[in-house]
């Protein structure tokens, strides 16, 4: 199958590209002027793999890009805003779904899987959710047959997650953002390139939305645990931060993009990010479950 895929140079994208080259599947890589893109074909090393240069926002080039092609894989996404850049939530979410969708109707694609989030919900707190949902909404409008994940925090070699929480657990002490307790549902970067590439030509997953977790949801006091122990670290001595104290800093200093942690984050964070139905995923697709503590294992050190 010819793919056409958004977001290979990021993190879920280098390991969904990985696994769509080793299935054979031709991919069209859409990346942008002054992108890496030496690295990538290096990466790549695949006559399967042809990278062209264009943009979310250049409709003209995502239709040439796309002519020919049977399916897209659309993952392009953020999780911080910097206006000033013209990055926003409703700019990339939405608008930049709305012009692949366009795109993909323009040249007849006939599969369209789509990366979402979990927690995306038209009433959400976060404009990061909400316009993850308004961008579901796109993609079901479409007439295009669809699949669509909404996963929880990814983790694998190369993430961003798992690596700043590394810092902080070297640390004598680290900083918990209060009690600790909001649920996660981490899942391995493997498991959403194998629902991915298996959506592609899974008849039972069309037209439906799914959940992407880990096997169980584990708190975020729990997550600092088990990074502790694949480090070798007995315990992580831990300090609890109240929240009235901490949002101020953060209302300070989110503009800044050295620092961690914005109100959008935080927000999301609170309120926990797990599945309601997580087995769901595993009965549709085959794909082993990857235990969080295991997983981070085969690659922190």
């Amino acid at each position: 199958m010819k793919v056409f895929l958004t977001g290979s140079t990021g993190f879920v994208g280098k390991g969904l590209l990985a696994k769509l080259n080793k299935e054979g599947h031709h991919t069209v890589c859409l990346i942008r002027p002054g992108s890496e893109r030496k690295k990538q074909q290096d990466e790549a090393a695949s006559e399967n793999v042809t990278y062209v240069t264009g943009d979310l926002f250049d409709q003209a080039s995502l239709v040439k890009a796309m002519t020919g092609c049977d399916a897209v894989i659309h993952l392009v996404g953020i999780i911080r805003e910097q206006p000033g850049k013209m990055i926003t939530f409703s700019r990339i979410h939405v608008e930049g779904t709305r012009n692949v969708v366009e795109a993909a109707k323009q040249t007849g694609i006939s599969r369209f899987v789509h990366m979402s989030a979990l927690g995306a919900r038209e009433n959400a707190t976060s404009g990061y959710h909400r316009t993850k949902y308004e961008a579901e909404q796109l993609v079901q409008a479409s007439g295009i047959p669809y699949v669509i994940f909404r996963p929880s925090v990814i983790f694998g070699p190369g993430d961003e997650f798992v690596n700043m929480l590394v810092d902080l657990v070297k640390l004598p002490v680290t900083p918990v953002l209060g009690n600790g307790s909001y649920p996660l549902q981490p899942v391995a970067r493997e498991t959403v390139a194998d629902v991915f590439a298996q959506a592609l030509s899974n008849t039972s997953a069309t037209n439906q939305i799914y959940e992407a977790g880990g096997p169980i949801a584990i708190t975020y006091g729990q997550i600092l645990d088990g990074i502790g122990s694949a480090l070798g670290k007995q315990h992580v001595r831990k300090i609890h931060i109240p929240l009235s104290l901490m949002k101020p800093v953060i209302n300070l200093m989110e503009g800044f993009t050295f620092f961690p942690i914005t109100n959008t984050q935080l927000t999301m964070l609170l309120e926990g990010n797990a599945c309601q139905n997580g087995q769901r995923l595993y009965d549709t697709f085959d794909t082993p479950k990857i235990d969080f503590l295991q997983g981070i294992s085969a690659y922190l050190r």
